[in-house]
């Protein structure tokens, strides 16, 4: 790592012995905080080709915007056509520079190749997406003498740097885009204005508004494009040269250009204010929560000094906010000892059944869900077979059960069924002799299949599906293996109503060999129950493209078989564990209760 008063040699994480000492202009300093910012050193006379490529690596890592002094390490040719932001390597430690020595060190003019290798953690490319990895990085870095100095003429495009520089110089920014729910759209109110957290990471000390408002412009990423869209007209962009940040007054004014930006009168006009406000409704989520000022409103210009589009504050932009179909009140609910539909309780020990009939006992449940609303349940026989639907609070029967797997045995039967902020029941049948995942549209209509592409010979343990309705974790067993894998879903027009698809399945929890459970927990992250290979179980927040969450790890707490959480950060976390129900308050576990399993929130 290199610093504006320090270089570090790759490898070694003690201060050197060599190198110049820069002031940090105050200037460049942002409002996300004080941290010093840390800048390249120059390539100095007489250096070796490794020690080259090395400070090259080094500068690499600085907070310089368009790292010109990792250039001064290339050629002017190839300074210029370098591409540092194709995408960027991430590997465990720092990366090696391997020095060939004599048999691939050309002494004739012709200069010297080495090749710089690592262990891959993860790539981000250049839509700012991370995709954990795994495999060697290994690149080969060709060098020349220009007077009598060695340059680098010959190198990939991107970076790559150790995990440790990764996480000082990136932070992971969710950017929001509409859900696109097809014919499913007129299930909720405003079913067009859903937002959907996509996160991404940028470098955190450059001018990081900025780049989190080009990150919205320049549209969803790859994976969650199929299922999202933006209200941005294509082509939108920031006005040449503009630098965006909230003033004193909390007001984000942001100059666009493009040429969709142009609007109509009369009737087209007013559409175009509705479409500039959900414009203004996803910069103003996505920049919430980057700078320590509150952001109050959005105000969106044509052009730097041109005329304005629209402004939104905050509370006409309360109708977008994300989250909006996790439901209100967020009960948290488990299956008693008397596999009986209870709610807790304000303190620990305190809870009642609920009214209705799954809090009477009718049929002893395995597990029991509660929609987003709060008004229904769903719940799974204790053998496994049967899943019933029925209001939470009516006085009524409960009824015949609306599915009924043909499994033998109880683990091969109903998974726990899951509900949508749209209204629908999602859960999977496990039989060995016709498993599939499966849909009630409404949680009430006859259950539909739901083609799983990439699932392969992998089996469907458990499922979550988030409120917008697009994506799904799941959990899928395959030989001694259960991973955590996260789809989204597609939602396509029929002839008479509309079917889904869940496509695009990829891991979020690589590194992991068993995972026990996951719930959503927040916009864009799960909290996830499992071990790594050789490993203890651990709790740890994942964030929907597989890096790492905020905070990545928990308390500890033992023997835990199940987890649940709400995508409302502000609710606690439940654990089921082999003692009772425990639930994480402040910053430990308290016991709930020790006469009951199965916790959930709504969903």
């Amino acid at each position: 790592m290199l610093g504006a008063l320090a270089v570090l040699l790759a490898g070694c994480a003690s201060m050197p012995d060599e190198g110049e000492v820069r002031r940090v202009d105050p200037s460049l300093r942002t409002d996300t905080g004080s941290q010093v910012r840390v800048f390249g050193v120059s390539p100095r006379k007489g250096a070796q080709p490794w020690q080259i490529v090395r400070g090259f690596l080094e500068a690499t890592t600085s907070d310089e915007p368009r790292f010109s002094t990792a250039r001064e390490y290339l050629t002017e040719d190839t300074a210029r056509s370098w591409d540092p932001f194709a995408r960027t390597t991430v590997v465990d430690g720092a990366p090696s520079v391997f020095t060939p020595g004599e048999a691939l060190t050309e002494r004739q003019g012709r200069g010297a190749t080495l090749e710089v290798t690592g262990d891959t953690v993860a790539v981000v490319d250049g839509e700012h997406a991370y995709r954990p990895g795994e495999g060697t990085y290994r690149e080969m870095f060709h060098l020349v003498q220009v007077e009598g100095e060695w340059r680098i003429d010959r190198l990939p495009d991107g970076l790559v740097v150790a995990e440790s520089d990764f996480q000082r110089i990136y932070r992971s920014v969710d950017t929001y885009h509409y859900a696109d729910l097809g014919p499913d759209t007129g299930a909720v109110a405003r079913g067009t204005d859903v937002l959907v957290a996509d996160p991404v990471y940028l470098r955190q000390r450059i001018d990081p508004v900025t780049e989190a408002v080009r990150a919205v412009l320049d549209g969803p990423t790859g994976w969650l494009a199929p299922v999202v869209g933006s209200a941005f007209p294509a082509g939108t962009r920031l006005a040449d040269g503009a630098r965006v940040s909230p003033d004193d007054s909390g007001t984000l004014v942001v100059p666009l250009a493009g040429r969709g930006l142009d609007g109509g009168g009369g009737r087209s006009q007013r559409l175009e204010n509705a479409r500039c406000d959900r414009m203004a409704a996803q910069l103003l989520y996505t920049v919430d929560g980057q700078v320590s000022a509150r952001v109050e409103r959005v105000r969106l210009t044509r052009g730097r000094s041109g005329a304005e589009l629209c402004t939104l504050n905050r509370e006409e932009a309360a109708a977008y906010a994300p989250g909006r179909l996790n439901g209100g009140r967020s009960g948290q609910y488990f299956v008693d000892d008397r596999s009986r539909l209870s709610e807790v309780g304000e303190g620990p020990g305190r809870a009642e059944p609920v009214s209705g009939p799954f809090g009477t006992g009718q049929v002893q449940m395995s597990a029991v869900s509660v929609s987003r609303d709060e008004r229904r349940g769903a719940g799974v026989s204790l053998d496994g077979r049967s899943l019933y639907v029925a209001p939470l609070s009516a006085d009524v029967e409960l009824g015949a059960p609306v599915l009924t797997s043909k499994a033998a045995r109880e683990r091969d039967g109903l998974t726990n069924p899951t509900w949508d902020g749209l209204g629908d029941l999602w859960l999977a049948d496990r039989n060995p002799d016709d498993p599939g995942l499966l849909r009630l549209r409404g949680g009430q209509e006859e259950p539909e299949t739901v083609e799983v592409t990439g699932l392969g010979g992998g089996r469907i343990e458990a499922l979550r599906v988030s409120s917008d309705g697009v994506r799904m974790a799941l959990l899928v067993s395959e030989g001694d293996r259960t991973g955590l894998l996260l789809g989204r879903i597609v939602r396509q027009g029929t002839g008479d109503g509309s079917r889904a698809v869940v496509e695009g399945l990829r891991p979020i929890a690589p590194r992991m060999d068993d995972v026990v459970d996951a719930s959503w927990a927040g916009d864009s992250r799960l909290v996830v129950v499992g071990r790594e290979a050789g490993g203890v179980q651990q709790l740890r927040y994942i964030a929907t493209d597989g890096s790492p969450a905020s905070p990545s790890t928990l308390p500890g707490l033992n023997e835990v078989t199940g987890v649940a959480a709400s995508e409302d950060e502000e609710n606690p976390l439940l654990a089921d564990t082999k003692e009772g129900i425990a639930r994480l308050a402040r910053e430990d576990w308290e016991l709930v209760t020790d006469e009951g399993s199965k916790p959930v929130y709504p969903g």
